[in-house]
């Protein structure tokens, strides 16, 4: 299946813009496969049903029961741990 992509421009400060890509190459994802991800996930999702990875980055993340996680989220969460340890 062939799917038809569109370029998006966003307005954003500069500052955001620098740490939203250094995310998103320390996890070796594209920033726009990153925010595709997170905008597949918000679309008629109810805000308890997203990911902890999509909650972290609406807000809305918790301590709460512990589900289990697919491969790329233990490896996106290993990476955030290898960062912190490393600052």
């Amino acid at each position: 299946m062939y799917v038809i992509q569109t370029k998006l421009t966003l307005r954003l400060d500069e500052g955001v813009i620098v740490r939203a890509k250094t995310w998103a190459r320390k996890r070796c994802v594209s920033l726009s496969e990153a925010m595709a991800t997170l905008f597949d996930q918000l679309q008629g999702a109810p805000e308890k049903a997203l990911s902890p990875w999509t909650q972290k980055l609406v807000g809305i993340g918790g301590r709460g029961k512990r589900r289990s996680l697919s491969d790329g989220a233990i490896r996106r969460a290993h990476l955030d741990h290898l960062e912190e340890k490393h600052q």
